[in-house]
């Protein structure tokens, strides 16, 4: 990994990436009601078919240095993960803004999938692993996430970049190998 440090200007030192990894692990309840005004909204951004983005509103979890994202694989931002795997996911966090850049792909591990139904469940999402164990339902989702079953994309970072707004604040950019 490199980093690039974009408060410089200001004479702030750069950013460790090992808190903001710890902030996105520790972004909290997601359910609806969990957090109130304080919820921590993940945007995804994918590209749409004619190359225009297409940004929307997703549950992600981030875990062991990446972002999962549960969507429908027929809706559009799963169709979009597929077709063209280059995406962005965007959050603020209590003490950073962060967004990534990455590569998304389809988990087909049933272990993997089963991880993200506890984290998802822990965090406050009833998910459970389907009787294909390769997907999740619960209660309810997103209503643009589709129907049940929902799907399991793992976001791979290619690239970051975050800003600390906390006193004295500070701004990184970093390149994933």
């Amino acid at each position: 990994m490199t980093s690039k440090n974009l408060a410089g200007l200001y004479d702030l030192p750069p950013l460790e990436w090992a808190a903001v990894d710890a902030a996105l692990v520790d972004i909290g309840d997601q359910a609806p009601g969990g957090r109130g005004p304080d919820r921590h909204s993940h945007w995804l951004t994918t590209v749409n078919a004619d190359g225009s983005p297409h940004t929307t509103g997703v549950g992600a979890f981030w875990d062991d240095g990446a972002f999962y994202v549960v969507s429908g694989r027929g809706v559009r931002k799963g169709r979009n993960m597929e077709r063209e795997p280059r995406c962005t996911i965007a959050v603020a966090a209590d003490d950073y803004d962060v967004v990534v850049d990455g590569v998304a792909e389809l988990v087909t591990d049933a272990g993997v999938v089963a991880h993200i139904a506890e984290i998802a469940a822990d965090g406050g999402w009833p998910a459970t692993v389907d009787e294909s164990g390769t997907a999740l339902t619960a209660p309810y989702s997103a209503p643009s996430a589709g129907p049940a079953p929902w799907h399991v994309y793992r976001v791979t970072p290619t690239r970051a970049n975050a800003l600390w707004v906390r006193d004295p604040g500070g701004a990184t950019a970093w390149s994933f190998d």
